[in-house]
């Protein structure tokens, strides 16, 4: 479901709507020592939580490992622009709906096994396309307002031709999820359990021995210890090779140690254990000072491409005839003026001066601020600018007043009170989380705020729907359609009205508003609009109504800032695809 949205489909992020978990940190459980980690030609970076599964069409989560062990068609650069990967070679037709790919010669799998067009037809027409497969790649791949899928087949043995039912501008970019070896898992989606369902959807759960799993990107899972750390090893058979013949990539080994929070993360950076750091604002400073010294360098992109929000849960459905959020919060919620005072109770630039430090800007936009088509509120984009008094102007147009003690109450006294989630671990999220109570007590509002672990949260969002608001990043990138999975109604990453998965429980009562509507037509059209200004004007309509309607309350947008050891060389940083989207030309330095 929660497949990074404007996913950079050379990492497989997501997404097909995916969230930015991942943050370029380290851990204290460090069993790989120091001065290993030194001398040794691996990269040892980390992340915030363990994985949730080692299938790729079943992932929806970010960070997974897909962007390391699985490849698609093309891929991504740092600038954003698309770039041969498995194909070498594309055409597409006059009438912009056929791509013709032609595959590189002896592609392999890591087990040796040659990677082919029947591999290709596979991945799309027995798993993406399956509808018994809970995929949100589907959703992304689904085109036009009637959501039909493109038609694949085998044009020859090295070629293999996409068939659009329409014009579609994003369609390329998306061809970045990962192919899957139909010599391993198609017998899984051919036998069934016990429930009747494809045995594919247990298949390559986190408990699967590495050995079993098989990889066409740039490592292999070699080991995973769970709470600890998984080591990916290089792929023997991976088909990059440089100008000299030579394969890629050159480091042998990648380490990804899993932390429990951020402040754990810089002990060890500091410390020499690890070769990158996702800096944050906090820390800024003083990395700044270390940089000589700690021998690495804080590369600084601009303003990133993630964004992160607060939502209020809009599903008005029932589950077993009990409402998924409490009615009288629910009304609260599904009331615009309501949302609109939230936002202007929230003073976003004591955020930036508190907890980024100064390093953003107020984030006003879903789209992302790098995006050719991101609009600015200079350019005309609603803004929400800390204002109490604009606050309970709104609260009492709404119906709500202020009680004897200056408490919000709603149009029948009820006290206006709700709870907030996040991911624990993350300071800085639970820092914002801790001023937006503080904020909006100071209008009269009591919030609950607790910092969760990132896979009950998961949970709260994806399964039981039951949750009344959140504050969360997604990812972001250069096309704005790799969020369209978020914007449709009926999309995996809707979380804020969220339609229950095919084969979950259902909900019933579930109501989706004109404005969502729009949004989702708005889209639509963007898709299938090939001339580049008259589309950037569609996305402009998209962000201002997302920003009058304001289904997430968009808050700082920080700049993208990282630090790497001196000993990895040849970084070509990018704000979109971080420090390590060239990883195939790294090489680390003897010490």
């Amino acid at each position: 479901m929660l497949k990074n949205l404007f996913v950079n489909w050379q990492r497989q992020s997501l997404i097909v709507l995916v969230i930015a978990i991942a943050i370029g940190i380290s851990s204290c459980q460090q069993l790989i020592s120091s001065s290993s980690a030194q001398t040794t030609n691996q990269l040892v970076s980390a992340i915030l939580s363990d994985p949730k599964t080692f299938n790729a069409a079943l992932s929806n989560e970010s960070p997974n490992i897909f962007g390391y062990v699985g490849e698609g068609l093309i891929t991504e650069n740092g600038k954003g622009e698309i770039v041969p990967a498995l194909a070498q070679s594309w055409v597409i037709s006059s009438d912009k709906k056929t791509v013709t790919f032609t595959l590189r010669p002896n592609l392999k799998w890591s087990d040796g096994v040659s990677l082919t067009t029947d591999d290709v037809l596979f991945t799309f027409n027995e798993v993406y396309f399956n509808e018994q497969i809970p995929t949100d790649t589907r959703d992304i791949l689904k085109i036009g307002k009637n959501r039909k899928l493109p038609t694949v087949k085998k044009v020859a043995d090295d070629r293999i031709e996409f068939i659009t039912p329409e014009p579609f501008a994003p369609f390329l970019r998306t061809l970045g999820i990962s192919i899957l070896p139909a010599h391993k898992l198609r017998p899984t989606i051919d036998q069934k359990d016990e429930k009747g369902k494809p045995l594919f959807l247990s298949t390559w759960g986190i408990n699967t021995k590495p050995a079993d799993l098989v990889s066409n990107g740039i490592f292999t899972l070699d080991s995973y210890t769970p709470g600890e750390r998984l080591v990916f090893k290089k792929n023997p058979y991976y088909w990059r090779k440089d100008s000299n013949g030579k394969q890629q990539p050159y480091i042998q080994r990648l380490i990804w140690q899993i932390v429990e929070s951020t402040d754990t993360a810089l002990v060890q950076f500091r410390s020499g254990g690890l070769d990158s750091y996702g800096v944050s604002p906090d820390f800024f400073s003083l990395l700044k000072k270390e940089e000589q010294k700690g021998d690495y360098k804080i590369y600084n992109g601009g303003p990133a491409t993630g964004t992160t929000f607060m939502s209020f849960n809009l599903n008005q459905g029932e589950r077993d005839g009990k409402p998924l959020v409490d009615p009288i919060e629910s009304r609260w919620f599904n009331n615009i003026k309501f949302r609109q005072a939230i936002a202007y109770g929230i003073n976003r630039q004591r955020m930036i001066n508190n907890i980024y430090r100064g390093l953003g800007a107020p984030q006003d936009s879903p789209i992302s601020v790098p995006s050719p088509y991101y609009l600015s509120r200079e350019q005309g984009l609603p803004f929400y600018d800390y204002s109490p008094q604009k606050a309970k102007a709104l609260f009492a147009e709404a119906g709500f007043k202020y009680n004897d003690q200056n408490k919000l109450v709603d149009d029948r006294d009820n006290p206006v009170r709700f709870s907030l989630i996040t991911n624990s671990g993350n300071k800085i999220r639970e820092a914002l989380g801790t001023q937006i109570k503080q904020d909006l007590a100071l209008i009269g509002i009591e919030v609950d705020f607790t910092p969760i672990a990132f896979s009950l949260l998961l949970d709260r969002i994806d399964s039981s729907l039951q949750w009344d608001s959140l504050l969360i990043g997604f990812t972001g990138g250069i096309e704005p359609n790799d969020g369209a999975n978020f914007w449709s109604v009926d999309g995996g990453s809707h979380i804020f009205n969220l339609k229950p998965k095919q084969g979950t429980q259902q909900i019933t009562g579930r109501q989706v508003a004109d404005w969502e509507k729009k949004i989702d037509e708005l889209y639509i059209q963007a898709a299938q609009e090939l001339n580049e200004e008259k589309r950037r004007q569609i996305y402009i309509e998209t962000q201002k109504v997302t920003q009058a309607s304001l289904p997430c309350i968009y808050l700082v947008n920080p700049l993208s800032l990282s630090a790497v050891k001196n000993r990895v060389k040849g970084i070509d940083y990018s704000p979109i695809a971080g420090p390590f989207w060239n990883l195939h030309e790294l090489t680390i330095s003897a010490e």
